[in-house]
């Protein structure tokens, strides 16, 4: 039985060691040159780019690459590039949580995308344990928008509840005392800012006569529309859905009289699906926290993603862009204030922003202090010009 502990060459084991602490003092120069300058700033992201939410991952990953390759273009930040590692989700919550694993076991990960509100709520605890990450995504969840219970996340534009302030106060300036009615989606992004939303209706002056919940794409809401009707709003607010079945409640309640101005939140709200409404989208108006890709007021941005894209960007591709702008920003001042880039720091740097101009993807300068940025504006459809046109001044809450 041979020894465990006996070592036929002696020489061998000095010599690995000597060469492992040889390659450790060389190593060392390399680590702190790749920390002063040669380290990517990885941005990871778990993007939809199949499934039902397509149209939006296809727009936000493009909007993020555009972004990421402007920045490397102009020298990256403080000489290091930025690596954007995208994987597809699907939009699923446990094939997102693979590829946010994936991708963090993988790369030294700073930020990072995220696809939905299942997955922000999913990985938080993950975040908090392993401190180095600030993440944002396409969820813009009311319930996220905590810092105490979501330290290191932040939403890219108003909470639903204050994407709902936004309509509520644009139309208690324009009908002081109107009735307002709510149609949602039973669904847990349907829910999301009804009852705080109804009650910042009756601290306005406004009336909530009817609040109706359908299934997310119900075909049949005829007797839906009758119940609405009755309740004779002077505006209607559409919440939890993409498309259908809103362009129905539109059609029926116009068929039957109703006077109703329609509206509804940022996921209806892109140019390409208010256009499919049809006659039914004439005038529909909704909140938008980002200009539009065709807005015609100055924004240099803008005119960079013109250059860049001939062709029409959607409303998620301006997301995507601006998400890697607030990255990028945040990454920029934790590095110029000599700090690690940690989910601490990276957060403390984001919440520094104050009076920062987007170059005008949102109209005003902006102030981050909490995890939202609770600014937007009212648009409205013009099916002649195939355009959402501004509505209302942009909207600060």
């Amino acid at each position: 039985m041979t020894d465990r502990n006996f070592n036929p060459n002696p020489y061998s084991a000095r010599r690995r060691s000597l060469l492992l602490a040889a390659g450790a003092s060389l190593a060392a120069p390399f680590a702190a040159h790749a920390q002063a300058g040669g380290e990517d700033i990885v941005i990871g992201g778990s993007i939809p780019m199949t499934g039902v939410f397509a149209f939006a991952g296809i727009g936000i990953d493009a909007g993020m690459k555009d972004y990421v390759k402007m920045v490397n273009d102009a020298g990256g930040i403080k000489g290091r590039k930025i690596r954007y590692v995208p994987e597809d989700t699907g939009y699923k919550v446990d094939v997102s949580v693979a590829a946010f694993k994936k991708i963090t076991s993988q790369n030294k990960v700073n930020l990072y995308y995220g696809d939905s509100t299942g997955f922000a709520k999913t990985i938080n605890s993950e975040l908090d344990r392993n401190g180095n990450i600030l993440m944002a995504g396409a969820s813009f969840a009311t319930e996220l928008n905590d810092p105490k219970k979501y330290p290191h996340q932040f939403l890219v534009g108003p909470d639903y509840t204050e994407m709902f302030g936004i309509l509520l106060n644009h139309i208690a300036k324009e009908k002081p005392g109107a009735k307002v009615a709510f149609v949602y989606s039973d669904s847990e992004f349907g829910r999301d800012p009804i009852d705080e939303s109804e009650a910042l209706a009756k601290k306005l002056g406004l009336s909530v006569p009817v609040k109706i919940m359908t299934p997310a794409g119900s075909v049949d809401v005829s007797t839906e529309v009758i119940k609405l009707r009755r309740a004779a709003p002077d505006y209607t607010i559409f919440h939890g859905y993409i498309l259908a079945p809103i362009p129905e409640f539109i059609t029926q309640g116009k068929q039957q009289g109703m006077k109703s101005k329609w509206m509804g939140t940022f996921w209806t709200m892109d140019s390409s699906t208010v256009m499919k409404m049809g006659e039914a989208g004439e005038g529909f108006m909704g909140v938008m926290p980002y200009r539009y890709y065709y807005d015609t007021e100055k924004a240099p941005m803008l005119e960079k993603i013109r250059a860049l894209h001939a062709d029409y960007q959607s409303t998620a591709y301006i997301q995507g862009f601006l998400a890697a702008m607030l990255f990028v920003e945040s990454a920029k001042r934790t590095l110029e204030a000599g700090k690690p880039l940690n989910g601490d720091n990276l957060k403390a740097a984001l919440n520094s922003i104050k009076d920062f101009d987007t170059g005008g993807l949102i109209g005003v300068p902006i102030t981050i202090t909490g995890n939202s940025i609770p600014v937007g504006r009212v648009y409205k459809a013009d099916m002649k010009a195939q355009k959402m046109v501004p509505a209302s001044d942009w909207i600060k809450l």
